[in-house]
């Protein structure tokens, strides 16, 4: 430690003086002393440095607010107090990729004072965990002072920036958060959405994101010269980041950092850095698995609107929840049940009514008859961005699904990015970001007011994940990434490599609905355009790797009744997860996740690959000792390709035990999806 110690502060010290200023530096480890943290007032400048295994990841990098009223960090500064403690405790998640948690970190909060020797009244939190940092502002003014923050100055500050290789989707854009990744060098990245992976030349692998955003704007990244990326708060409709009072906290900006890449997707620093449940007893917040009158309207199967083919009819929604309890589904989504889809309702969201139905959608009708099956009913809610015309009913709406059992409903805000409508407390209409500080409070609004009902929230075009899920519980999953229903329609749809992707990407933040499990893989011909570029082993794998603690088979019935062998998977697979382990992967290239089935002694494996064949060699070290299982394998056949033999497919069985290797053989954007049954 006294040796990583001399590294890190002679490395700082040689920066300092080189620069002829001076400096007050504060160290902090991690518990297991592989990260370390230099905090210093560099000639009256606030900066942070950051190691890991004597390897530079941070270079100094500012730290900082701007605010509108009262002066930010621009002024000189000095390091005055600061407050250490250390945590090591374990938390249980109600539901989750691990039933258990460990949160174990070193801290220190350092307050500042100007030139003239007065208390700054914003100070910085740090926690330092073994899988990464976490910084904070505090905010301390009185009680009444109006807080504006106009500019957030943050900077996270990379050497060798040319060679660093970042996997990255575009912010501020009008897609909101659904586009392909873009590969490239640091120095090619214009403003980015957050979680940002990075490879280092070092081999060290990082993502920058932010935890607990609460009543704040979204963070994202802006590159500016010579490695560094700033903080770039969305602004509000009137220009300014964030609105405030008195005392308050910013989310916390995280730096997760690992030697190899699996290290990232086990990673639990943002789930720690949010506050624990707030909901009290959340027993009625039940993960599962649901169908749904869904797909076939991305497929001009069915429509949205009412009509001949309108999708959300009692009858169709009486043999969906028919098929559900045939095949053991929780619940089955309706989407297009209430009136307002008719005409261009993606343009005009004013129009749409959460509690009227359709004439030929009985709410009543279909509730009861799925209670009888014991399949509820999953509640949609589509805002088109209209956000007032939705919180003006809310509260009847909400009234209306409890009492016909309903548990959870999947919001939507299907609007461009910057198009979301509001009418002010004058009457104004008012236009804001998906990301702004206003939205931000309307997301969690919902959830909040939701969870009185005692119903969960999935939601769809949504602000990004930050770990609130073990604040609020009844937060079950969003999208947040371009999923599924892009292969139906977009252009291009997902490529091969985008579920490899948003394994080291999206999917570091959190749950996504992703909508796995399409069985009819090229609907309109192998030739098409539109058609899903995976094999069927890797809709499989997806329930594994894309972990959501509500998962969908997304396809329409039909087509898995023509294939019930490979549904089987399916239907095993749970959503609860008791241990989740990133066990291979590269960033780009492949992902393996093995998870136990939660109170239960079954394992599951999940493999996915990007559109290159590949083995992979697989330890069975995560079963139990001395214990058999069977395997249950399910993967690509000898000739699969995703191009030209998508259904190639092996259904294989054999006995293992946890001291086994098994040889995993991927097609192109293939995978391999296994059961491993106790005996």
């Amino acid at each position: 430690m006294l040796k990583r110690l001399t590294i890190c502060f002679f490395a700082v010290l040689g920066m300092l003086l080189t620069q002829h200023v001076s400096a007050k530096m504060e160290v902090v480890f991690s518990p297991d002393n592989a990260i370390e943290l230099v905090v210093a007032d560099v000639d009256g400048t606030p900066k942070y440095v950051i190691e890991y295994n004597g390897k530079t990841v941070i270079t100094p990098s500012r730290l900082g607010l701007m605010f509108k009223e009262q002066q930010g960090f621009r002024q000189a500064l000095k390091i005055d107090k600061v407050v250490r403690n250390s945590v090591n405790q374990t938390w249980e998640q109600p539901w989750g990729e691990r039933k258990f948690v460990n949160d174990k970190h070193n801290e220190i909060l350092v307050s500042f004072i100007t030139e003239n020797g007065k208390t700054f009244p914003v100070s910085v939190r740090f926690r330092v965990f073994n899988d990464g940092v976490g910084f904070r502002y505090e905010g301390h003014f009185g009680e009444s002072e109006q807080i504006s923050i106009t500019k957030e100055i943050t900077e996270f500050s990379f050497e060798k920036h040319q060679e660093t290789e970042a996997w990255w989707i575009p912010s501020r854009g009008w897609n909101r958060y659904e586009y392909l990744y873009n590969k490239t060098t640091l120095e090619s990245i214009d403003r980015a959405h957050t979680p940002l992976t990075m490879r280092l030349p070092s081999g060290i692998h990082v993502s920058i994101h932010e935890a607990a955003l609460v009543d704040f704007a979204a963070m994202t990244l802006d590159r500016r010269r010579d490695g560094i990326l700033r903080a770039n708060l969305t602004p509000r409709s009137d220009g300014l980041k964030v609105k405030t009072h008195g005392q308050f906290v910013s989310p916390w900006r995280t730096i997760q950092m690992s030697d190899k890449a699996t290290g990232l997707l086990n990673s639990s620093l943002i789930l720690n850095l949010n506050e624990p449940n707030k909901l009290g007893d959340v027993s009625w917040v039940k993960p599962g698995k649901y169908i749904g009158i869904w797909w076939g309207m991305h497929l001009n199967v069915n429509t949205w609107g009412s009509g001949e083919k309108h999708g959300a009819t009692t009858e169709r929604t009486m043999e969906y929840m028919d098929f559900a309890a045939k095949y053991g589904f929780d619940g089955v989504l309706v989407e297009g049940w209430n009136t307002g889809w008719d005409g261009s309702w993606f343009h005009n969201g004013d129009v749409f009514s959460f509690t009227e139905s359709y004439p030929d959608f009985d709410i009543s009708k279909v509730s009861q008859y799925g209670e009888k099956l014991g399949v509820r009913l999953i509640g949609h809610h589509e805002t088109s961005g209209s956000v007032t015309n939705y919180e003006d009913q809310m509260q009847d709406a909400y009234d209306l699904y409890q009492k016909h059992g309903v548990t959870q409903i999947k919001t939507g805000y299907v609007a461009d990015g910057g198009d979301i409508k509001r009418i002010d407390e004058q009457g104004i209409v008012r236009h804001e970001w998906h990301d702004s500080q206003f939205m931000v409070k309307h997301y969690l609004h919902s959830v909040k007011e939701a969870a009185k009902f005692q119903i969960s929230i999935n939601t769809h075009e949504p602000i990004k994940d930050t770990g609130l899920r073990r604040t609020y519980p009844n937060w079950l999953s969003r999208e947040g990434a371009r999923g599924q229903e892009f292969n139906a329609w977009g252009s291009p749809p997902n490529s091969p490599v985008h579920t490899i992707d948003l394994t080291y990407t999206r999917m570091l933040s959190g749950p996504m609905d992703f909508t796995p499990g399409i069985f009819n893989l090229a609907f309109d011909g192998l030739d098409a355009e539109n058609r899903v570029q995976t094999t069927l082993a890797k809709q499989l794998a997806l329930y594994v790797v894309l972990y959501s603690p509500i998962q969908m088979a997304a396809d329409l019935i039909e087509h898995y009744e023509q294939n019930l062998a490979a549904f089987q998977f399916i239907r095993d697979v749970p959503a609860d997860w008791q241990d989740s382990i990133a066990i291979a992967g590269e960033v780009g290239e492949f992902a393996v996740f093995a998870r136990q089935q939660r109170e239960h002694q079954d394992w599951f494996l999940g493999a996915i690959t990007n559109d290159d064949r590949r083995t992979i060699d697989i330890a069975l070290s995560f079963l139990k000792e001395g214990k058999s299982y069977e395997a249950q394998i399910y993967q690509d056949g000898e000739n699969a390709d995703w191009k030209t033999k998508p259904y190639d497919l092996d259904i294989l069985k054999r006995i293992v035990k946890k001291n086994d290797t098994m040889k995993l053989k991927l097609a192109t954007s293939g995978g391999v999806a296994i059961r491993f049954k106790a005996l």
